[in-house]
């Protein structure tokens, strides 16, 4: 339980049913952070083990994310127990947040990093991931048979904040979005992208490390490339997904699924397509929903 009312000046509040931002007021920022902010299944895990990796230099490293780089927003555990643990940490530091950047306490001093996908990329990989997880109050949102269309009809009406946040539709996704490109100027908040990081994940660890301030020989870094790589992650489930290896989850391994995109090409209807593309056209510009979705690259 939070001891007392948290000081929220100037910040949104996202509370639902699985994540509570006020939770970041018991959290005392040090100078060397780095916080990882993004939108569910959109790269976080992985961007988290580029960072410890890369923090460490040991490929061998231990990685489990909940113990090592906890998600602070989550309301599974106490937050005076999880202020605690990330107070006594004596390395550098890497907390996750599923909250968007106008809820968090920004602090010039902690680098913030947000990962960003294709929103459909985003949301087929979300509705495999719940039913991997005990999370039975998404239920309605995502029925197990869906013959009518509801997940798809709640993930383009649900609203960007309470419990339809937790759900992640798509106004939750633009809300990250739009909340990240508007602290973008600053020197320590930094956009990527699940493409560009798939397409070059040596250049995603080039740009993390300086990001970071770090370097390592090119033998190293080739070392730490092989640790981040899907295909030893998934191997390795146990260890790099969050909460490894505690049976939360029905499976470690399903958590890193396919790690593909396009899975919704086929999948959708013309008419929920074409309510997806008015939805996104309504909230962005052209650059700004051709980065969103492609990446650096734009719609080839």
């Amino acid at each position: 339980m939070l001891q007392e009312a948290p000081d929220m000046t100037g910040r949104q509040l996202y509370l639902g049913p699985l994540t509570d931002n006020r939770r970041w007021d018991m959290v005392r920022l040090r100078g060397d952070d780095v916080i990882v902010a993004s939108p569910p299944k959109c790269g976080t895990t992985w961007m988290q083990t580029i960072v410890a990796l890369l923090c460490s230099g040991d490929p061998e490293l231990e990685t489990q994310p909940t113990v090592r780089m906890p998600w602070v927003d989550i309301r599974v555990r106490e937050m005076a127990e999880v202020a605690d643990r990330i107070e006594a940490m004596n390395h550098r530091r890497c907390l996750k947040s599923h909250t968007p950047m106008d809820g968090l306490p920004l602090d010039d001093r902690v680098q913030y990093i947000c990962v960003f996908r294709h929103p459909l990329d985003a949301h087929f990989s979300y509705r495999t991931h719940l039913r991997n997880m005990p999370m039975p109050f998404f239920t309605l949102w995502y029925p197990e048979d869906d013959q009518d269309g509801t997940t798809f009809r709640r993930f383009l009406d649900g609203g960007p904040e309470g419990f339809d946040g937790d759900a992640m539709p798509l106004a939750h996704i633009v809300r990250h979005y739009s909340a990240a490109l508007a602290l973008a100027d600053r020197p320590n908040v930094t956009l990527f992208h699940y493409a560009d990081m798939r397409r070059d994940p040596p250049g995603t660890f080039a740009r993390v490390a300086e990001v970071l301030g770090i370097s390592h020989p090119p033998a190293v870094m080739d070392q730490l490339l092989r640790a981040a790589s899907f295909d030893h992650m998934r191997a390795n489930a146990a260890r790099y997904a969050p909460g490894g290896g505690s049976g939360f989850m029905k499976s470690d391994a399903e958590f890193f699924h396919s790690g593909s995109s396009g899975k919704w090409v086929g999948t959708l209807t013309d008419a929920q397509l074409a309510a997806y593309d008015r939805a996104m056209d309504a909230a962005l510009s052209p650059d700004q929903r051709a980065w969103l979705e492609y990446g650096s690259r734009g719609r080839r």
